[in-house]
């Protein structure tokens, strides 16, 4: 009992920027808001909204770092003929009231960083429905959106200050903690030893030993055996196994390069519980990127790749540790993986 309380008070006294941010990512009716381990937070209107989006985002801290952009796109690009949408754009029926000179405008887009316009912006769509485009269907609700703004003042604890958006108050913007630490994830052996033509063989025939006793339901004609090397002594070792409408499930080994052949699982678990209340990650979709040294997931929500989960992982000498964790749960074809809101980033 009394390392409970010695742990809990240590955890008070530490520095702001020395306590790990829990990642969040949470919908409200229309709005999706996703908080990193830094607290750098992002909200959108999701849903049937055909294309017109306004994207919010806030790092932590006491500096007033926020953006707000308002766009005409998806993951099919817009007709070239397509006017400007700034004088198009309506709100509840009426004109968006627009002060030009704090907004970057081109033909889809409108940019601002004004932390009073944004402020501005923000208690007045509050109190509205939706805005639309003149002519056109595409809709922007604004429905969820008060709670968005709510949630992301709270999961940087801006609440009674100068700086929150609701429940504003006289505390100072120092009073805000800080982002957290970014933790890094160091590359090791980053050049190894290319295998050689024998090593590479002699690993191929152990995969295809390994995909043979394994329960894998994968047709014998789509099965696949990679190998890379990882380190000098090291190789990774990955094998096709299940496969669905548009994603494959592999099975991993970090095996030693030479015979006889030691080998181990890979397995990937995160430092956070995920949407799906587990730490364990299947390997989806998974390929090792030579460039980077990291292994890659990828979980399709559907087939045109518009939500999913995708992750990368460093090996640290003796596991693979996550540097990324993207999740875009609402599939509404806005963007593609590599646009998909982060929960978990590293150096």
């Amino acid at each position: 009992m009394r390392h409970c309380i010695f742990l809990i008070l240590m955890l008070c006294v530490l520095p702001a920027s020395f306590v790990q941010a829990a990642p969040a990512q949470q919908s409200f009716t229309d709005w999706q808001v996703t908080c990193n381990n830094q607290n750098f937070c992002i909200a959108r209107n999701t849903g049937e909204h055909n294309g017109l989006v306004m994207t919010l985002s806030r790092s932590a801290g006491a500096k007033a770092d926020a953006v707000v952009r308002i766009d005409l796109g998806g993951l099919m690009t817009p007709d070239p003929k397509e006017p400007a949408i700034a004088p198009r754009l309506r709100l509840d029926g009426d004109p968006l009231p627009l002060d030009v000179k704090h907004w970057q405008l081109t033909s889809w887009r409108l940019t601002t960083d004004d932390p009073a316009i944004i402020t501005s912006l923000l208690t007045t769509l509050q109190q509205k429905k939706a805005i639309t485009l003149d002519p056109g269907k595409q809709m922007l609700s604004l429905n969820g959106l008060k709670e968005a703004i709510q949630f992301i003042d709270a999961q940087q604890k801006r609440g009674g200050s100068e700086t929150a958006w609701i429940n504003k108050g006289d505390d100072p913007p120092l009073s805000v903690p800080p982002a957290p630490a970014l933790k890094e994830v160091a590359v090791v052996n980053p050049t190894p030893t290319p295998l050689s033509r024998e090593e590479r063989s002699d690993l191929v025939d152990y995969g295809t030993w390994r995909m043979n006793n394994s329960q894998c339901s994968l047709d014998p004609t789509r099965r696949e055996v990679r190998v890379t090397a990882l380190t000098d002594d090291k190789a990774l070792l990955i094998i096709s196994c299940e496969a669905g409408a548009y994603n494959t499930v592999d099975l991993a080994w970090l095996v030693s390069r030479k015979k006889p052949f030691a080998s181990h699982t890979v397995r990937l678990r995160l430092p956070f519980v995920a949407s799906s209340e587990s730490s364990d990650m299947e390997l989806m979709n998974a390929s090792f990127d030579e460039k980077t040294r990291e292994l890659t997931t990828l979980a399709l929500g559907r087939g045109i790749a518009d939500c999913g989960i995708q992750t990368r992982w460093r090996f640290t000498g003796q596991r693979f540790r996550l540097v990324r964790y993207a999740e875009e749960p609402s599939c509404d074809n806005w963007h593609g993986p590599d646009a998909w809101p982060t929960l978990w980033i590293t150096r």
